[in-house]
């Protein structure tokens, strides 16, 4: 496993600043989130790629693809637009996006991109979301297939897919074989009935990228490392006993503030549990 960190936690800083805080922490992964400062996805040359794919090899760190971008798509709306959309123009552009985001993985030598499925649009039904959502996701399976990545589904509470059931309804509708999951370990106790570790046990073999962040409660907050409630012991021993080798990257997308010190003060307090 490596230990990564989220650059949408680095917000106030210019990406070759953060992914040498980041490295400099002890990180040996980054999960990189290509944003309207950080590797515009649609505004990003090859050459500019190119170079940071050799940042990211000099510094030693192991990059996976994030998409989850606020204001990438629309400033005025977050999320927006997605794959549960009315408009099939709308959702076209949520899909390019994330092809885009699939070949720049590619082209980064990232293996894996991590999508979710938004919020349901208002006045929109249920269950015509989930078909455009399982054509939209099976539709980027196909295409990350092309470049030799696999498509990471996060389930996040307040979307579509918030559960790790509804995370298998999908995964069976889509039956893809490029299709995995991203376990949040924060997400588990807000929409579970087990815990992380046991739910990192549950899915060992489905699990192909991993979020840390902590929580009280069931209140979906991203707390850092050491503030909430979260057995992160437990967490990196079940990490451990399925054999995870992927990315395993802290999520403190409110930390941007103090991003350095937050950077390093999860890496300490990930090391002290993992000892």
């Amino acid at each position: 496993m490596r230990l990564g960190y989220n650059t949408n936690g680095f917000a106030h800083h210019r990406l070759e600043d953060a992914l040498e805080i980041i490295a400099e922490s002890g990180y040996r992964a980054v999960a990189l989130t290509p944003d309207v400062h950080h590797l515009p996805p649609f505004a990003s040359s090859a050459a500019e790629i190119a170079a940071l794919r050799r940042r990211l090899d000099g510094l030693g760190l192991t990059p996976v693809i994030e998409t989850g971008a606020r204001f990438v798509l629309d400033p005025r709306r977050k999320h927006r637009p997605n794959l549960l959309e009315h408009d099939p123009a709308e959702r076209a552009r949520r899909l390019a996006l994330l092809t885009r985001c699939a070949a720049i993985a590619a082209d980064l030598g990232a293996k894996t991109i991590s999508v979710w499925s938004g919020v349901l649009p208002e006045g929109e039904h249920t269950g015509e979301a989930w078909g455009r959502l399982t054509e939209g996701v099976a539709a980027l399976c196909r295409d990350a297939e092309t470049h030799g990545v696999r498509v990471a589904f996060e389930p996040e509470p307040g979307m579509l897919v918030e559960t790790l059931a509804e995370w298998e309804r999908l995964q069976r509708g889509v039956g893809h074989p490029a299709l995995g999951l991203t376990l949040d370990v924060g997400h588990v106790p807000c929409t579970e009935s087990f815990g992380a570790a046991e739910a990192i046990e549950r899915y060992a073999g489905d699990v192909i990228n991993v979020h840390l962040d902590d929580v009280r409660g069931r209140v979906h907050d991203h707390l850092q490392i050491g503030e909430g409630e979260l057995d992160f012991a437990a967490i990196l021993g079940a990490l451990a006993r399925i054999g995870y080798v992927g990315v395993a990257s802290v999520e403190l997308s409110r930390h941007s503030h103090a991003a350095p010190e937050a950077a390093r003060l999860a890496f300490r307090e990930l090391q002290a549990k993992n000892s």
